[in-house]
């Protein structure tokens, strides 16, 4: 379908045939869901060993995991985490579940409470913006992850869009934003199968953003969630490079925090999360920590260790994940180059849980709402963009892991009719 160079016939009739099919999609009754990225059951049911796998035990080395204490989570599961995030273990804090939980803390560390860093000590990013009259950002990678913006806007700091190239962050607009706002203190990143779009940030990116706080100055943070880092599904999958090798060799391990958690590995509700950060860094996170916690679910670590073992049984559990995943993102992308091209923009991932489309400018939100009338529930247009405005209404994520290969045919006959109608349709009006 070449919009192009249609003539105004052809889109009449092309409009009235789509509008035929988008209504008998409605009339069907469909309830299909292509929003948060999930694991399946499928998925889920591959990790039910956990159930019991102690069988009694409990002691990791001296520690009994069922009595109090560790903030750092056990050494057991600080050293497999670590070779997760490609750090060393001492740099390793294994807590409860939930990474964004971290992330949360350690923003809301920074933010209010600084202090302790190997750069000294400083009250905090807020009273730095008090004493300059201004207001604490974060530079957004974007297309991004919503609930990276949602703890920016949760704690009031400022978020500042930057465009996510194939190579990772448009390094030349991050390193000239942080030389002209002393008060942009951090940066998100999701470097390995990047959410939405999948891409996986080179090695000149990495390197890049470990000499940031070079040029950002002092309390500058690079928050580096890499929920993705073992989630390849395509044997060609490109790897990451070391952030924190990266780091080593510039000395500026005390501007990243890394982050990672088994949430799509094992059990998405019962899983461990961990991060990775200098030792001052962690020194402090715990001293903070330790008023709200005595510490975290070390039964709950001593059993992931068990089971998952050491990052060749981790590769290898991942890779009856990637079975399940691949046919599923294998249709969706067909649909898509079959039926699509000329009428939209899409990111093939080799990895992770999404696939990013663009709509043709302006068609978006349209999209997302006529899919939902028609039984498919999409994530909101814009949702990828800070407080949700796509200033140009464009994107959507598709998140095609929890439903069946015959619910995903069925979901993208639905998504591609309101594409090209929605597209039709504007054309008509142009």
């Amino acid at each position: 379908m070449q919009l192009d160079h249609a003539t105004t016939e052809q889109l009449r009739q092309w409009e009235a045939e789509l509008s035929s099919q988008y209504e008998a999609f409605r009339a069907s009754g469909l309830t299909l869901d292509l929003t948060r990225g999930k694991p399946s059951a499928e998925q889920l049911d591959l990790s039910n060993a956990l159930d019991g796998i102690l069988g009694g035990d409990y002691a990791a080395g001296e520690v009994d995991t069922r009595n109090y204490g560790g903030l750092e989570g056990i050494a057991e599961a600080r050293a497999l985490f670590a070779s997760v995030l490609d750090a060393q273990p001492e740099e390793v804090l294994a807590a409860g579940n939930s990474s964004l939980t971290l992330m949360h803390q350690t923003a809301l560390l920074d933010l209010h409470f600084g202090a302790g860093s190997a750069a000294g000590d400083w009250p905090g990013w807020a009273a730095e913006a008090r004493a300059s009259g201004g207001r604490i950002k974060f530079l957004a990678p974007v297309p991004g992850y919503d609930r990276h913006f949602g703890i920016c806007e949760h704690l009031g700091i400022e978020l500042l869009p930057v465009p996510l190239t194939d190579q990772g962050p448009d390094m030349d607009a991050v390193e000239a934003a942080v030389q002209a706002d002393p008060l942009i203190k951090g940066i998100w990143c999701v470097p390995r199968f990047s959410n939405p779009t999948g891409i996986v940030y080179s090695a000149d990116t990495v390197a890049r953003l470990a000499r940031l706080a070079r040029l950002a100055g002092d309390h500058f943070r690079v928050f580096y969630d890499n929920a993705y880092a073992v989630h390849a599904f395509s044997e060609d999958a490109p790897e990451l490079a070391s952030l924190l090798d990266c780091c080593r060799r510039e000395d500026t391990l005390d501007s990243v925090y890394l982050f990672g958690s088994t949430s799509k590995i094992t059990l998405a509700g019962a899983g461990v999360a961990f991060m990775a950060a200098s030792p001052a860094n962690l020194t402090r996170l715990r001293r903070h920590m330790g008023f709200a916690q005595i510490g975290p679910d070390k039964v709950n670590q001593l059993r992931h260790v068990r089971f998952l073992r050491d990052l060749d049984g981790i590769h290898a559990h991942m890779a009856r994940h990637a079975e399940l995943l691949r046919p599923r993102f294998e249709l969706v992308l067909d649909k898509l180059r079959q039926n699509l091209a000329g009428l939209g923009e899409w990111t093939e991932p080799k990895g992770g849980y999404f696939v990013s489309f663009d709509t043709r400018p302006g068609l978006a939100a349209t999209v997302v709402r006529m899919a939902a009338e028609a039984g498919v529930a999409l994530t909101p247009a814009g949702a990828t963009w800070p407080h949700g405005h796509d200033p140009e209404d464009r994107n959507i994520r598709i998140a095609p892991t929890v439903p069946t290969l015959a619910e995903i045919d069925q979901a993208m006959e639905v998504f591609v009719t309101c594409v090209k109608l929605a597209s039709v349709r504007q054309a008509l009006q142009g």
